[in-house]
């Protein structure tokens, strides 16, 4: 079985915004191949964090062996780094044990780095990064997303003015070095021409992707009142009850819990001054809905700069058979 499994794609993985039905796919092909799961996934690192992260369930999770879910505290951060570390050493692993590969989420720079390595650039500042939030706090995120373009506008143009953890970064990148982002990026990119048959990234993508975005847009709605039907309101309060979490740990920062923390936040002073305290789940709904359209739109854009990604449509009524015929073919290509 190893030997067969050689002549084949080394990994494959499955991509593709959320909402877009990347478990489902998964689990299909691991009912008709020899998987074990590698979650592409920042968020479903974090144990506690199940309603809001769309977290496989039980019987999903026994379908066939996972890896890197519940791995983290909240407190904890986990890194692009740790994720190429610990699934190359996975990768290896689970081919030795004579079985596919199956790398299945939607975190793109996590696909990125595995695929194309780790940029040699300066590491994270602390003070420059906290001077940087204190820019923010009186001028905004689109008045630093400015300045940003004016050194770096490569960089700029693919972030939103309000994506204020990225616009950070690429500031701080600048500020340190005095070089941009794109620089790094691009100079990385040459350096690893020559190196693409490393083992980690001899793997194969399949991307899900909408036809039609108003499919996405309708799943993406449905998810969020579903998540909020099955107690994630309550998740996050017991979250925020811990007393060491705060809305800056990168886990705090997913989509959802980001809006149900504020809220929670502006709930808590509105009953401090004596003022109704009803919970606006209406406004929740609405925020969540729409930065998860917003994460949608930039994991699509980051699958569109991967020209060798082969594309399913996953609003096809046939997409899951469609991910099983290419998972049987890159297997034997």
């Amino acid at each position: 079985m190893s030997d067969e499994r050689s002549m084949g794609a080394r990994w494959i993985g499955i991509a593709g915004p959320t909402a877009s039905g990347k478990t489902a796919a998964a689990l299909a092909v691991a009912a008709r191949h020899p998987v074990e799961i590698i979650s592409v996934d920042s968020a479903l690192v974090y144990r506690g964090m199940d309603i809001g992260t769309a977290k496989p369930l039980p019987a999903e999770l026994a379908a066939a062996p996972h890896h890197l879910i519940n791995i983290r505290d909240p407190l904890k951060a986990y890194s692009a780094a740790e994720f190429v570390a610990d699934a190359a050493r996975l990768i290896d692993n689970i081919r030795e044990r004579g079985k596919l590969p199956l790398l299945v989420g939607g975190t793109m720079l996590y696909f990125k780095a595995l695929r194309d390595g780790l940029d040699d650039m300066p590491k994270a500042d602390p003070a420059t990064r906290a001077a940087l939030e204190a820019e923010a706090a009186d001028k905004g995120w689109p008045a630093l997303h400015a300045e940003l373009a004016a050194v770096d506008a490569l960089t700029a143009a693919r972030l939103a003015p309000n994506d204020s953890q990225r616009i950070s970064r690429a500031l701080e990148v600048y500020r340190v070095s005095g070089r941009p982002l794109s620089f790094f990026q691009k100079q990385h990119a040459i350096e690893n021409v020559a190196a693409n048959a490393h083992s980690t990234r001899a793997g194969a993508l399949i991307s899900l992707e909408p036809q039609d975005r108003t499919w996405l847009h309708a799943r993406i709605a449905q998810r969020f009142g579903a998540m909020l039907a099955a107690g994630f309101l309550d998740e996050v309060r017991a979250l925020r009850a811990r007393g060491d979490l705060h809305p800056d740990l990168p886990s705090m920062r997913c989509v959802g819990y980001r809006q149900a923390w504020e809220i929670l936040d502006a709930l808590d002073a509105s009953e401090a001054r004596g003022l109704d305290g009803l919970f606006p789940m209406a406004e929740l709904r609405d925020k969540g809905i729409a930065a998860t359209r917003q994460l949608a739109k930039r994991q699509i854009t980051w699958l569109r700069s991967m020209p060798d990604r082969q594309v399913v449509p996953c609003d096809a009524p046939d997409a899951v058979q469609q991910v099983l015929d290419l998972v049987t073919t890159l297997e034997a290509s």
